[in-house]
Formats: structure tokens, C-alpha cells, sequence
């Protein structure tokens, strides 16, 4: 037992609920203890909560010295607690899992590790089978499932004491870069003080302004790239990443290495055989294919690409080959990284802008975290003192926007918790309905992060309103005065914003300006100009302006919605006609990657951190600070200012500003987001029932029971045309033709080919899913119905499909279509899936020929490239080089 009396144990349960906090060099932890929670641990082997120790005999020894959030880690598990571990990229989180591992094979119990990706479960089945004599995988592989150690993909959680540790540096340091091109050198960035170095920013600008329009002309990347590789193997910096945000660009630059050699013979022949390992599983047609014929004199040379796009084996043999230094040199995308142990000594970006799906835009801080932080892992090479990051700059840059790319905080973890109607129907099918749905919500982390803020919302309103009494009762100034000024103050700075539309309008709505937009009698609040642009005879102004979120111009809602106060919400770009703008304020700096998320919500709480030091609302533009010298400007602005003098001298203003922070608490109140939720449950439960999935009270149907089983396609699209006996005139080729529309993924470029058998049901196919579009309308979830139709029903696989399901070739259908063949893979499985899932709900309602069908179907085309080849499966794989 603790070295503790019982009184000091029942003080320490009750103020246990707050977290404590001990701080250490580069090192942070905190204790979450459950109220009434009394640690039996002894505190000569254990330490204390606060102070957590062992001093007993390690379960696995390690040949480093360990960081203190290690021990701190360690210890904490020893005491038989939970520990959350937060650090950086290759700082060693890894050490505390494998202990956890080691612990648990001592003490003769059964550990899982988790994970939610299966790419990393099956990398770290790897690394812990030659660790541990006892290792199992549960992923959609199964290997030893009774092993005392499970590596899979389903989360377990339970309640229990839980230690946060979280270390701030990391152990290898990382050196920061900028490469411009054709200058040929790099620039650090920051010194080690992890400051930005303005100097050297300088020297930037002055080499990119050599960049002449000729120049990027004539600018050949393929002698950039050669130039920064060459670079690195010179200073002994292999094996190095080089991310390019274009799958074509990574395949390309690899080929132009063609010339260059990074391994010894020997490497070459272990390359060689680990290749012929790992082929052997495919047929002779597959083993032809070029993308998997041409690959080996590449890897040979210690040089690949690595994208989603690529087949699986392959994608699978570049990461094994990487990791055992094998290859030197590879050219990925960012899902290089996503989850994966990829440790690198050099780390490259071939641009600081990405394409996001709808713009251009600036790396974003965490996105740059993620990809730069792979390099210098820990333990990689002793002789090792750094890691280096490297951005490729071909074009003027501003300071901020790099500084701010390279020692930004990631976006903050928001929930984007969703209703949708597979979960609404799994909730239904539960006995007490309405109280798990709501439990569901109010349980979730969205709800959890809305509640923190309106905690003691009640007591905090009375306080208020006794205040406001205690005010009134001690002869407060009279009201009506303090109104009349008030209205006078608003009517003036209505008058200067109409006289500045009116003579300067041009010259204001510079970007950086922030407005108050008032749209249709919707206030969305102070937005932020971007530009003003001319569209035929009129002017419009782009502008970032608050919404809900999830609400788009374009996407599922046809009108952009402000957030309800005290929602959550996010800046949209959005273009404006003058009449939305009822105010002007000052300007506050845009960054310059204004398109990108992480910069949207910068700005935002700019917006916001404004609003918050302005309690009188914030302070409107005044022309003659800003050099507009007009008789009129000159006469408003002092009258303005005189009355505010006032206004702000008035008495009656403390009972004012308390009646208005009352006010705002009820409105937040009254916003509920647990009311909205509730809301979107009854209208999506009326769709339900509109569809005959549920009865008038709420029961599921034999319909809304084989509509819960399908999660991989669009449930109600799915049942409503296996009702409409669409599918019963098809064979189980055209149905796996068919379903394949259910499937989202890349449009293709090529002219689409739908054979006349199908033209018909294509056709039923998109009528029923804009009927269901209509109805969602009607119950009051704003759809786009066109849109909706177009993002449920993709015909772009149809025919390939077709092909491959009558017994076609995979180099055949690979040839049909200018999608990738790993991205043609990837969502054959995920119709194998929607088929077996089709096949389910089939039987669910009784229909046993449909149920056949679908079998069929899934049995087509569950074949050759199709079926899940897995590389690490093979022993020989798990051998180092010679």
C-alpha cells in the first residue's frame, strides 16, 4: 500500500476529478483520476500519481538511454495504468508499445495493439514477430489468431485512471530548409533556437528574383531534382523521400533517375530475390504486367515511386525494401507517410503549394509536421547528428506564409461527427429507440467539445440578472437617454458606410478589410475581403465569410447558412454582391494562402480574438485615418467620436453590457446543438418512413432491416432498387456492372462505354436516386438533387467491370480505362464488399434468386490481381540483406 493514512487517500479521491500536472525538462504529464479512485500500488516501487516511478525489475531492457517521457511512460504502466502519449514524429512513442507488449507476455496476459490502418497493423505484425516469440494478425488477413499478442483494427477502451504524457522536442534534431531553384544551394530556415532566420529569408527573395519568366520557361525540374539528390548522397543524407503532390510527377522523376545507382551488387541481388519472393504468388499473366515487369531494374538501383494509385504488391514491396535500406531514393505522395513507420534522413517537398481538390494553395502546418517530421528518426544511424527538410521554392514566397509553414501549429482536432442514415437506422433497430439515439449524441466527442463551452450556462444567466438588479436598484442613469445616444451613434456610422459605397467604395474593399455581411435577413457576422472583381457591368466582392459547417455554395446545401451562436463554424470563400455588406471595419493581414483550410480558420480567430478584446462591438473604419480627407468624411467622424465618447462614459452602459452578455447566454442556450441534432433526427426518420424503412412509430421494417446491412453504397438508393426489380431481368455479370455506380472513387477522362442491356437500368438507376433526392427535400434536408444523383450514381467503372467479371484479362480492363490500376483494384473490393453486403440484405427480405445473383457476382470478380496478395506474408521477406 501507498505510504499514505485513509483520510489523506479519501482527500485525494475527492479532488482527484481535476487533472494534475507535473513538468519536466521537455516533458509534460498530467493525471485524469475517476472520482473516488485509491491507488493500491506501493509507493517504494511505484512512486506516487503525481510522481509515478519503478524500481523493480524492467520487462524489457532497452540499449539507449531513455527520455524521461519513456520512463514517465513506463512507470505509469507498471502501475497498472492507462497512458496517452503524445510526442513527435521519431521521438520513440513506439518504446513505451513495445513495453506495453513485453509486460504483457511476463505476466503471462493477452495484449492487443490497435490500429486504424491495416497498411500499419501489418507493418508493425512485422516488426513485433521478430521482437516477440508470440504474435498474431486480425486484419482482413488472419495469421496466429491465438497468439498472446493481436495486431488489428478495432478499438477497445475502458475506464480506468489515465496518464497524459507528452514530450515537446524531439531527440534527433531536425534541420529546416529552402532549396530556390536554379540557384543550386539550400537555406536554412531557422537557427537552433527554432527561430526564423529573417536573413536568410532575404537571401531567398534575392535568388528568387534571378527566377526571370524565361527562366521558369526553360526551367527543367528533372536537373532541380537530380541536383538536390546528388546533394544528399554526397553528405551521406540516404535515404531520402521526395514528395511530389502529382502521382504522374512521382512515377516520372523516378524515371529520369534511370541513370543513377544507389546499391551495392549485393543489394541488387537481395532486391533481386525478395522481388522474385514476393511475385511468385501472382500467375504468369499478372507477373507480365508493366507495372510489375518494368519495376525491378529500379529497385535494383535503389530507386522507386510510391502512390495510391500503384498496384497493392508493388505499393507493399517499396515500403518492405525502403525500410530494410534497400532503397535509397523514392518519390511519394503524402500517403507515404499516413500512419506508416517510413524513417528517412532527408525529407524533400518538390513545391511549397499542393492541389487540394478545388485550389491551389500553401502546404498547410500540420500537412508540412506530418511529412518533414520522418526525417531523422531516432537510432537510424548513430552516426546521425539531424534530419533535413528541404522546400523547393520556383516562385516568390512571403515571409509569413513560410514561417508560419514551418513553425505553425497543426489545425485543432475538431469532431465532424455526422447523422447519416445507416447510423439512424441502426439506432432504430434497438428497443428503446429515441434514448440510445440521443445517447449516441450526447455522448459523442461532438457534443462533448460543444458542452465546454456553456458549462453552468443557468447559474452563470442568474448571477447576471442579479447583477443587473442590484445595478437598477442603485439609481442606474436612465435608460431612455442612454437609447437615444445609442441610436444616434448607429445612425451615423450607417451614414459614413453609405457615403464611402457611395464616392470610395474601390478604395476601401482592399484586401484584409473586414465587413459585416447581412445576406436575405441573415447575419453572418464580420468577414474579411479578399479582393473586389468586376463581373460584366457590376462589381462583386470575394470575401471569407462565416458559416455553418459542412454548408457550401457547392456542395449538399444550395445556400451558404450562418452558424448559430456559439456553433461551431468555418470561413468560406464566397463571392458577394455590394448589397450584402452593411459595415466596414479596419484591416487586419490576410495571409496570402487564404484558399487553404488551415489559414480559413488563422483568420477566423483573428475575426475572433478581435471581437473578444472589443466588448462595444468593433471599431468601424474611420476614412480619415486612412487618408480620406473629404469635408463629409471629416464631419462624420467627429460627430461619431463625440458620441461615443458619450455613449461610453454613460452610466447606464454597465447594465447595458450586462443585459447584452444575458442575452447572448440564453440565445446559446437556446441554440442547442443537441436540438439541432434532434431536428436532423426527426427529418431524417420522416425520410425513413417515406421510404417505408420504419412505421409510424418509429419500428424498422423488413426494408429498413436489409437497408442497415449496406455501408459501402448508398443504403436507400441500394434497397430502393432492389425493390423496384431492376436487378431480377440482369445476370450476375451486368449486376456486377451495375453496382459498381454504387462506388465512389476517380472520374476518368474516357468516353464512357454502357452497353445497350444496361442502358435501361442505368437509367431507372439515376431516376431513382433523384426521387430519393426530392424526398429528402421535401422532409426538409437541403439536397442538390443533381448533385446527389451525381455523387451516388458513377458509371465510370461499369464496362471494366463488365470485363473482368465475363473473365477478362487484368491487363484487358487496365486498358480500357485511364484510372490507375491500384485505384481499379481498390474499388473492386469495395464492390466485392457492396456485393456480399447486397447478397445479406437479399436474404434479409426473402428475395433467394436475387440473393444467388449477388453471390455470383461478388464470386466473378473475386479473382486474380483482385484478390488480396500479401507481400509480408512470406517468411523469406523477414530476412535481412546479406
Amino acid at each position: 500500500m501507498e505510504n499514505a493514512t485513509n483520510d489523506k487517500k479519501r482527500k485525494a479521491s475527492e479532488t482527484s476529478t481535476k487533472p494534475r500536472r507535473v513538468v519536466a525538462r521537455n516533458s509534460f504529464h498530467d493525471v485524469a483520476v475517476p472520482r473516488g479512485y485509491i491507488s493500491s500500488n506501493d509507493a517504494s516501487i511505484h512512486g506516487t500519481l503525481s510522481n509515478p516511478v519503478f524500481n523493480g525489475n524492467m520487462a524489457k531492457s532497452y540499449p539507449f538511454k531513455l527520455d524521461t517521457f519513456q520512463l514517465v511512460s513506463l512507470s505509469c504502466l507498471e502501475r497498472q495504468e492507462s497512458v496517452l502519449v503524445s510526442a513527435h514524429t521519431s521521438a520513440g512513442k513506439t518504446t513505451v508499445v513495445e513495453y506495453v507488449i513485453a509486460m504483457a507476455l511476463r505476466d503471462k496476459e493477452k495484449v492487443i495493439y490497435t490500429s486504424p490502418l491495416k497498411a500499419l497493423s501489418h507493418q508493425k505484425f512485422i516488426e513485433f514477430d521478430k521482437m516477440f516469440s508470440d504474435v498474431g494478425l486480425m486484419t482482413d488477413v488472419s495469421l496466429s489468431p491465438t497468439a498472446s499478442c493481436l495486431v488489428m483494427t478495432t478499438e477497445i477502451l475502458r475506464e480506468t485512471p489515465c496518464h497524459v504524457v507528452k514530450a515537446d522536442s524531439r531527440p534527433t534534431p531536425l534541420h529546416h530548409y529552402a532549396y530556390p531553384v536554379v540557384v543550386g544551394e539550400k537555406i536554412l530556415l531557422l537557427n537552433e533556437d527554432k527561430q526564423f532566420i529573417e536573413a536568410n529569408f532575404l537571401k531567398l527573395e534575392n535568388d528568387l528574383t534571378k527566377l526571370t519568366e524565361e527562366k521558369q520557361k526553360q526551367l527543367k525540374w528533372d536537373r532541380e531534382i537530380h541536383n538536390v539528390v546528388k546533394m544528399a548522397s554526397h553528405a551521406n543524407h540516404l535515404p531520402i523521400i521526395i514528395f511530389s503532390f502529382s502521382r504522374k510527377e512521382c512515377e516520372e522523376y523516378a524515371v529520369s533517375l534511370s541513370g543513377y545507382n544507389f546499391n551495392t551488387k549485393v543489394e541488387e541481388t537481395s532486391v533481386e530475390n525478395i522481388f522474385q519472393n514476393a511475385t511468385r504468388c501472382l500467375c504468369e499473366e499478372d507477373r507480365n504486367l508493366s507495372a510489375i515487369r518494368d519495376m525491378p531494374p529500379f529497385l535494383k538501383r535503389g530507386i522507386a515511386a510510391h502512390h495510391c494509385g500503384l498496384l497493392p504488391i508493388i505499393k507493399e514491396l517499396v515500403e518492405i525494401l525502403f525500410r530494410k535500406g534497400l532503397v535509397k531514393v523514392v518519390f511519394a505522395t503524402e500517403t507515404f507517410v499516413m500512419g506508416l513507420n517510413m524513417p528517412a534522413k532527408t525529407v524533400v517537398l518538390t513545391s511549397a503549394k499542393k492541389w487540394d481538390g478545388d485550389s491551389k494553395r500553401y502546404v498547410g502546418a500540420g500537412e508540412y509536421i506530418q511529412m518533414s517530421g520522418i526525417a531523422g528518426h531516432r537510432g537510424q544511424d548513430e552516426q546521425d547528428e539531424h534530419g533535413e527538410s528541404i522546400i523547393m521554392i520556383d516562385e516568390q514566397i512571403e515571409m509569413d506564409t513560410l514561417r508560419d509553414m514551418v513553425l505553425g501549429e497543426p489545425a485543432p482536432l475538431v469532431s465532424t461527427f455526422r447523422l447519416s442514415f445507416n447510423l439512424v437506422l441502426n439506432l432504430m433497430g434497438r428497443s428503446d429507440r429515441q434514448r440510445i439515439a440521443e445517447d449516441v449524441i450526447q455522448n459523442s466527442f461532438h457534443q462533448f467539445q460543444y458542452k465546454k463551452t456553456f458549462l453552468n450556462i443557468g447559474e452563470m444567466i442568474e448571477k447576471l440578472e442579479e447583477k443587473v438588479a442590484k445595478l437598477n436598484a442603485s439609481g442606474g442613469a436612465d435608460a431612455a437617454e442612454y437609447n437615444k445616444l445609442k441610436l444616434e451613434h448607429s445612425e451615423l456610422e450607417k451614414k459614413m458606410f453609405e457615403e464611402i459605397m457611395r464616392k470610395q467604395y474601390l478604395r476601401f474593399l482592399d484586401g484584409g478589410r473586414l465587413v459585416k455581411v447581412e445576406e436575405a435577413g441573415r447575419d453572418f457576422g464580420w468577414g474579411v475581403v479578399v479582393c473586389v472583381k468586376r463581373t460584366g457591368s457590376n462589381f462583386a466582392v470575394d470575401t471569407l465569410v462565416r458559416c455553418s459547417i459542412g454548408s457550401s455554395e457547392t456542395g449538399s446545401c444550395p445556400k451558404l447558412c450562418p452558424p448559430c451562436t456559439g456553433q461551431d463554424c468555418e470561413m468560406q470563400l464566397v463571392s458577394l454582391p455590394f448589397s450584402s455588406l452593411s459595415a466596414m471595419g479596419e484591416k487586419i493581414k490576410l495571409p496570402s494562402n487564404y484558399g487553404s483550410l488551415e489559414a480559413r480558420q488563422s483568420t477566423l480567430l483573428k475575426v475572433r480574438e478581435l471581437e473578444k478584446c472589443s466588448p462595444h462591438g468593433l471599431r468601424k473604419v474611420n476614412p480619415v485615418e486612412e487618408g480620406f480627407h473629404d469635408p463629409v468624411f471629416v464631419n462624420l467622424v467627429e460627430q461619431i467620436e463625440k458620441l461615443g465618447t458619450q455613449l461610453l462614459s454613460h452610466p447606464s452602459i454597465r447594465v447595458q453590457e450586462v443585459r447584452d452578455k444575458i442575452q447572448q447566454l440564453k440565445t446559446k442556450k437556446a441554440d442547442s446543438q443537441l436540438e439541432e441534432f434532434r431536428v436532423e433526427l426527426r427529418n431524417r426518420s420522416q425520410v425513413l418512413e417515406t421510404l417505408e424503412h420504419i412505421d409510424a412509430q418509429g419500428i424498422l421494417t423488413v426494408k429498413g432491416h436489409a437497408a442497415r446491412l449496406i455501408c459501402t453504397g448508398d443504403e436507400l438508393l441500394a434497397i430502393e432498387f432492389m425493390y423496384n426489380a431492376t436487378f431480377n431481368d440482369l445476370d450476375h455479370h451486368e449486376i456486377a456492372a451495375l453496382a459498381s455506380c454504387f462506388m465512389p472513387g476517380d472520374t476518368s477522362r474516357k468516353e464512357i462505354r454502357i452497353r445497350s442491356k444496361l442502358a435501361k437500368p442505368f437509367e431507372e438507376l439515376q431516376a431513382t436516386a433523384r426521387r430519393i433526392a426530392e424526398i429528402q427535400n421535401a422532409c426538409k434536408l437541403e439536397v442538390d438533387v443533381e448533385e446527389y444523383v451525381e455523387a451516388t450514381v458513377r458509371p465510370f467503372l461499369m464496362d471494366v467491370m463488365y470485363c473482368w467479371s465475363t473473365g477478362g484479362s487484368f491487363f484487358d480492363i487496365t486498358e480500357m480505362t485511364d484510372i490507375f490500376e491500384g485505384d481499379v483494384i481498390h474499388l473492386a473490393r469495395r464492390l466485392d464488399e457492396f456485393l456480399n453486403q447486397l447478397r445479406d440484405a437479399a436474404r434479409a427480405v426473402g428475395k433467394a434468386s436475387l440473393e444467388e445473383k449477388f453471390n455470383a457476382a461478388s464470386e466473378s470478380i473475386h479473382r486474380g490481381a483482385l484478390e488480396r496478395k500479401w507481400v509480408r506474408r512470406s517468411s523469406s521477406l523477414r530476412e535481412s540483406p546479406t
